[in-house]
């Protein structure tokens, strides 16, 4: 019987259901529960459901493709680690995000050089919610091309913004950052992208 989960031997991301949001984050809810019980089986659900949301995440952060698995399995390990502290005050994904979010700018410390742009994983999530209309309007490649000329923050407003759906508020929780810090952000991160993009794409920021 195993003592703890293996986050390097879970396999690939698994496509998600097609369900609800309200759905999805039952469902979550319920495995975190059997988490904390030490479920290791429930814990490696969890990590195929987050890990591409996590994925497309921190490639926008850290910007180093070595770095992204590192940092998304440390994250996952402080969730199994510290599933018992989760209360619920606020959704599970922004709990998770936020732990990412910290251990990134963790990473970004150690390792503050980009690489490449090029080098970059610019793949869509399996998300559909939160990349399908990107991708159909053809803005989702030249968004990502354009991000890179963002600071790190203006990039984590963006891609929590465009590319997960997510409020002002949820992504202040996310950043431990007031709303109005936010939306600075992403007033300027906006100026900048409709700068580097242009006719139709920068129509739609």
């Amino acid at each position: 019987m195993r003592e703890g989960p293996d986050v390097n031997a879970v396999g690939t991301a698994i496509r998600p259901r097609t369900e609800s949001a309200p759905q999805r984050a039952l469902d979550e809810r319920e495995l975190l529960e059997r988490v904390k019980a030490r479920d290791v089986d429930a814990f490696e659900r969890l990590y195929r459901i987050y890990q591409p949301r996590l994925a497309r995440f921190l490639t926008n952060l850290v910007k180093r493709p070595q770095l992204v698995e590192e940092v998304l399995d440390d994250t996952m390990m402080v969730v199994w680690q510290t599933a018992a502290s989760f209360r619920g005050t606020s959704k599970l994904s922004t709990w998770v995000f936020a732990i990412a979010y910290r251990k990134a700018l963790k990473a970004r410390a150690r390792w503050p050089d980009p690489v490449e742009d090029e080098q970059l994983d610019t793949r869509a999530s399996n998300d559909p919610a939160a990349d399908a209309e990107l991708e159909r309007s053809g803005i989702r490649t030249a968004l990502v091309t354009a991000m890179n000329k963002l600071s790190p923050e203006q990039r984590a407003v963006v891609d929590l913004t465009y590319f997960h759906d997510l409020g002002y508020r949820e992504i202040a929780e996310i950043l431990s950052c007031p709303v109005d810090t936010v939306k600075t952000r992403m007033f300027h991160a906006r100026r900048r992208l409709k700068q580097a993009l242009s006719g139709k794409f920068s129509d739609g920021l």
